[in-house]
Formats: C-alpha cells, structure tokens, sequence
C-alpha cells in the first residue's frame, strides 16, 4: 500500500522531475492529482508485469520518502516518485491550480509538537487495537454494493512564486470516495482533485481501455478478502510483494499496512490480523499524545523513516482504541529547495469521519439509493 498512500513531503523532488515531459507541468495542479489517482494505478500495473524482468541492480525508481495527500487509488511506492514529481512540477513553478482548487485557501505550514515515541507497551497497546478492530461491526460486501469513505485532511508543501519558495499548506477539507468490491467502479468527490463540486468518476477501464487488476497498492475488496490473516504469513508476503519499493523493506511494509487502514475496507478478520502485522516490524513506536486532522487526540503506532526524518502515525482513540485516522510529522530537519522542513512540520493529516457499506454510487450512509 497504499491511493496506496500514498499524503506531500517533498524529498527527492529534484531527482524524479527529470523523469517527466516538460509538457506535462503545464496542466493545472488538480488535473496532474486527478489523472495521476486514474492512471498511477496502471503504472503500478505494468511495473509488476516487468518485475520479472528486474534484479537488485535494477534502475527502477524508488519512493524517496515521499507522502502525498490520499489517493483515491493507493499508489506503489515505485511510482510515487514519479507522481510526486507531478505535483511538485506544477506547484514549484508557480502553478495556481484549476477548478475548484484555485478557490482553496493556502496558509502556512501546518506544525506540531513532536511528542516523544517508545517501544514500551507497543504489544498491549496492538492487542487493546486489534481487539476493538475484531469487535468493530464490519458487514460482508453484497454485489452491487460500494465501499464509502469519507474524511477531512490538509496538508503541506513547497510553493514557489517568483523563484521564492516557502512551505505552505492546504485547507482542511472534505474527500468522499466510493469503490465497488471488484475496484472497477468508483467515484471521487474532493475539493483539492476536482474541477467540478460534483466529483469525477474513478470507474475503470479508463479511455484508454486499461483494464483494473487489485494489488496491496491498489487494494479491492475482493482482493482483501483473499489475503492471509495469519501475522507471520501476511508480513511474510508483503515484504515479498513489495521488495525493491520504498526506502528499506520495514518503512515500506509499515506503509503498505497504513494504506490499507486508511481507504480501503479489510474483511473483519484482516482488519484485525493488520495491527499484529505491523507490531511485527522493527522500528514500529507508540506516541503516547498525537492529534488527527479534525483535532481529535489520541495515541498513535508509529514508525520513523530513517531516510526522510519524517514520522509516519497511525492514531487511535486512546479510550476506545478506535482509528481515528493518520499524519506524517517530520522530526529530523531537512531541506528542499532552499527551504527548511522544520521539526514538527506536519507533512500530511487526516481524519476518516465515516466508513461504511451503501447500495449505490455517490450514496452516503443513511441515504436512499
């Protein structure tokens, strides 16, 4: 995992933008983000196919510690570099965005205090999660139905005007994303992608005719309900599936799992297996004070990116153990661009404020189809 994510930390930026036609930083920043969620997910696809094909020498490109706002379809780590370099093609040349982004307020960067992370209590803390996880009323998916997930998140990043660049940050606001089980049909309705205030659709195949084949970084339903839920053999595999991805193997496995919690829907007995997964991975910290999107505080699972310095945070109600949602703080200073990345800046944030299973596309919990 993981659209996958991948939620913008801008490093390496230099390195990926060669990847790109000049042409294609002309588009408005929405449309890079929007198209990028459709046609990411084949990248991922035909890089797969090769995989084959590449050896530990390979030059195929890695993600370089990056965090982008949440996509509608969970990126692989291989092509964050490139998707970063997208957005950051556009918003480090002065791109003022399109649609109903360019009415999206810009503020400074978001920032907190960087609560202090131990190993201690890790595995009590992972049992109270997976517990209520098991407990949590979690409905089988019946044809026809679609995964509905609703959340607020904002984020920071690098802005140029003028050959001066400054961290700035993203609005708050509002993401709705529908999935079938199969993954072929969605909808997504988000301020930050969209041109229209009704949302676009996510339904593939696309144009093109590229057909939609679910992976950990672009997770079905129908492939949840495949996966092992047995700890051991579940990390076992995505440690397999997502060798040569990310910045080491634990950072990438952490990840992956923190792609799935986030917009996806695991079957009851995955959702729990998850959180014993991660508690499998070596660096994986608890952070006893952190704080989702909307404010909500709790305690988070957590691990640090030796090669970003950024902290990725998964946070839970601290009575409940319920997910709240996830943020990624930087907590070793770094420099982009002649900018400092602070401790304490807030990379990305979210909140997931509802998920559940409707009958129709563009329906919410509640509403009739």
């Amino acid at each position: 995992m993981k659209a996958n994510q991948s939620r913008q930390s801008p490093v390496e930026w230099e390195e990926s933008a060669s990847l790109l036609p000049q042409t294609g930083r002309d588009l408005p920043t929405g449309r890079h983000q929007f198209h990028k969620e459709r046609l990411m997910a084949h990248i991922e696809q035909d890089s797969r196919r090769g995989e084959h094909m590449a050896t530990d020498g390979s030059d195929r490109p890695k993600n370089r510690g990056f965090r982008m706002p949440r996509l509608a379809i969970a990126l692989p780590a291989a092509a964050l570099a490139v998707a970063g370099a997208v957005v950051a093609g556009t918003s480090l040349n002065g791109g003022t965005g399109g649609g109903q982004l360019a009415d999206m307020s810009t503020g400074p960067a978001l920032t907190t205090q960087v609560s202090p992370a131990s190993a201690k209590g890790l595995n009590q803390l992972i049992g109270q999660i997976s517990l209520a996880a098991s407990a949590e009323p979690r409905p089988v998916m019946k044809p026809g139905q679609y995964v509905y997930i609703e959340s607020q998140s904002a984020d920071t990043f690098v802005k140029t005007v003028d050959d001066k660049s400054s961290l700035a940050s993203h609005a708050l606001h509002k993401r709705q994303v529908w999935h079938s089980a199969d993954g072929t049909e969605g909808w997504l309705i988000d301020p930050s992608v969209n041109e229209s205030p009704e949302g676009e659709t996510l339904s593939l195949p696309d144009e093109q005719g590229h057909p939609f084949e679910a992976s950990l970084n672009g997770p079905s339903y129908d492939f949840l309900t495949t996966l092992p839920t047995d700890p051991d053999q579940l990390l076992k595999m995505i440690y397999k599936e997502e060798k040569g991805h990310g910045n080491s193997p634990d950072q990438q496995a952490f990840t992956t799992i923190g792609d799935l919690l986030g917009e996806s829907y695991p079957p009851a007995e995955l959702y729990s297996a998850l959180f014993k997964t991660a508690a499998k991975i070596p660096g994986v910290v608890v952070v006893d004070d952190a704080q989702d999107a909307i404010g909500r505080t709790g305690v988070a699972v957590a691990r640090l990116d030796e090669t970003s310095g950024a902290r990725q945070e998964w946070i839970f109600d601290k009575k409940t153990h319920v997910f709240l949602g996830e943020r990624t703080v930087q907590v070793e200073e770094v420099s982009e661009y002649g900018v400092a990345m602070k401790p304490g800046t807030v990379l990305y944030t979210d909140a997931i404020t509802d998920r559940a299973i409707v009958d129709g596309m563009k329906q919410t919990p509640g509403q009739k189809a």
